[in-house]
């Protein structure tokens, strides 16, 4: 079965409550969760003026089509309450594919390898976590390397429940 490597997050509510749903859903509707990291915390990107978020990448053993796991993850993410309002806004969760295997595509609705993702501490991080030597298959470089060059600045940490954080605060 297809490795597929998914990027949970969300900065509005309950946001490790809403990431353990989108995880049941996308085990029941997607195929089973062969890995997944930390929950990591750390301030928004792009429209940085909003609450931090908690971020998780999965790994599933996909058994759907790459089309069918893009109309399944938006349909968990509109049944867990995303309102699409503005690009980077807020939201209660939002699930991003970012490989399929090595599938490289480029359609209307949808591109693998995610197109940012080289770009995205946030994203690299807990990738880095389940599959460092997983190889970029446009850029041909694994996760640990592309983390290592990633222009990205804002921090990215394991998230602790229950802790004060700085970036809770912000």
């Amino acid at each position: 079965m297809p490795k597929l490597y998914l990027l949970l997050g969300g900065n509005l509510g309950d946001r490790a409550a809403y990431l353990q749903q989108a995880r049941e859903r996308i085990a029941a509707q997607v195929g089973a969760i062969v890995r997944s990291s930390h929950l990591y915390q750390t301030a928004a990107w792009g429209n940085t003026d909003q609450p931090a978020f908690l971020n998780q990448v999965l790994e599933v053993q996909a058994e759907v089509t790459p089309e069918q796991v893009l109309l399944t993850i938006n349909q968990i993410e509109q049944d867990l309450g995303r309102v699409r309002l503005e690009h980077w806004g807020t939201r209660v969760i939002d699930i991003d594919i970012l490989f399929y295997d090595d599938l490289v595509l480029q359609s209307q609705r949808l591109t693998i390898p995610h197109p940012q993702l080289h770009l995205r501490r946030f994203t690299l991080l807990p990738l880095a976590e389940i599959a460092p030597k997983l190889l970029h298959p446009v850029l041909g470089k694994s996760i640990e390397a592309l983390l290592e060059i990633c222009p990205d600045e804002l921090e990215v940490r394991v998230y602790e429940e229950g802790k004060q954080n700085a970036l809770n605060s912000e």
